[in-house]
């Protein structure tokens, strides 16, 4: 006796149609990017055995990045596989999330040098007295340090810098265009400490968005000296690290590749931050520089970014040839007011252009006065190193 069959023939035929269809869209996209057979016929064949479990699995064409892997795991939960909308979120955010070594939000903890020595400082009457203890750090051992002239470098990377490299120019030079410089804040809000009782609207531990107190005063400083010496200058005053502090530097970048489309004159850009530095009994402290016939400065930190995180960043020798020739005009001039300079692993934004830099204008403890004071004097010094530069 004849079976009948379980499926009428015309369906039957239109089925195996679909399936073949299916398949031939399945080859067509997975070769896509070939422009060979044998490229073609490879990507096939890596291919094939992934395409084969996700059709066992009944997700041939998934709705979301999950793995066949985690396919497999949540359908033997009845409870996640019904929250697999859910599942495929964190999956996503936990995959699309760049490793801590990459991660440009996840700074390194400051590389401690073998040996900075606390000198004597001015008096609290001649100091910024907001009652914070005063040190002035300054090198007193070239080991574990890269030197070159007056400058020496702590560099926390697996790069030797060789000494011919470091005397070379630079490759960042101001021209006839507007504007030149950007100066921008990461973490914006980053404060110092006013004279005691200063009513300040702190919105976490040393910070505050009362611009007269975070690092936005040290940027509008160094803005008007530029102005004053005929550099035309971008001061974005936005709090990138406010109100969350994680993905600043996201942020920041989001905002330097705007304004390096709408000005492509942009040659430099100085990323204005301030340290924290404690005693070890965790007491904040100031680290201070006298300055004749001025006053008291804040001691200042240029870190350099690299490529070391893994994020690519090809010319970052450039932005540290532009730091040690300015750490080198500083020091010149005023002997204790660089604290050694850093090399990083992690790249700050600085592969943005061939004149990017971070500058830590004093830390947590100085006084607003004395990282305003810092602030002058760094922008009097790039104008000078910038245009002997570009003679």
């Amino acid at each position: 006796m004849r079976k009948k069959p379980i499926l009428p023939a015309g369906l039957l035929r239109r089925l195996e149609a679909g399936v073949v269809g299916a398949a031939v869209l399945w080859a067509a996209a997975v070769t896509a990017g070939s422009d060979t057979a044998a490229a073609a016929l490879s990507a096939l064949r890596e291919a094939l055995p992934m395409g084969a479990l996700r059709w066992e699995l009944g997700d041939l064409w998934p709705q979301d990045q999950l793995s066949p892997a985690a396919v497999l795991a949540i359908s033997q939960a009845p409870l996640l596989l019904s929250a697999r909308a859910e599942v495929a979120e964190l999956w996503q955010s936990a995959e699309t999330a760049p490793p801590a070594a990459a991660d440009e939000e996840t700074e390194e903890a400051a590389p401690t040098p073998v040996e900075e020595t606390p000198l004597d400082v001015p008096s609290p009457a001649a100091a910024e007295d907001n009652g914070v203890p005063a040190r002035t750090l300054v090198p007193n051992d070239p080991s574990g340090y890269t030197v070159f002239g007056r400058c020496y470098i702590s560099n926390s990377t697996d790069y030797e810098i060789p000494l011919t490299a470091l005397g070379e120019p630079f490759a960042a030079t101001l021209t006839d265009e507007e504007p030149q410089i950007l100066i921008i804040h990461t973490h914006g809000s980053e404060a110092y400490t006013p004279a005691p009782g200063t009513e300040v609207v702190w919105s976490g531990d040393y910070r505050t968005t009362d611009t007269r107190y975070n690092v936005v005063k040290v940027g509008d400083e160094m803005a008007a000296v530029f102005g004053e010496a005929g550099i035309s200058v971008l001061h974005d005053r936005t709090l990138y690290d406010y109100p969350s502090y994680s993905g600043a530097y996201d942020r920041s970048l989001s905002a330097i590749q705007s304004y390096l489309a709408q000005y492509p004159s942009i040659r430099f850009i100085l990323d204005v931050h301030r340290d924290a530095i404690e005693d070890g009994q965790g007491n904040q402290y100031k680290v201070v520089s006298p300055v004749e016939g001025l006053g008291t400065s804040a001691q200042m930190t240029l870190v350099v970014g690299s490529d070391g995180s893994g994020l690519m960043h090809p010319d970052w020798m450039e932005n540290l040839r532009l730091a040690v020739a300015l750490q080198q005009d500083i020091l010149a001039e005023y002997p204790t007011l660089m604290r050694p300079l850093l090399l990083r692993n992690s790249r700050y934004n600085q592969h943005a252009t061939t004149g990017s830099l971070l500058v830590e204008v004093g830390a947590a403890g100085n006084a607003p006065e004395e990282a305003a004071l810092a602030g002058r004097i760094l922008a009097q010094r790039i104008t000078e190193v910038l245009r002997a530069q570009s003679k």
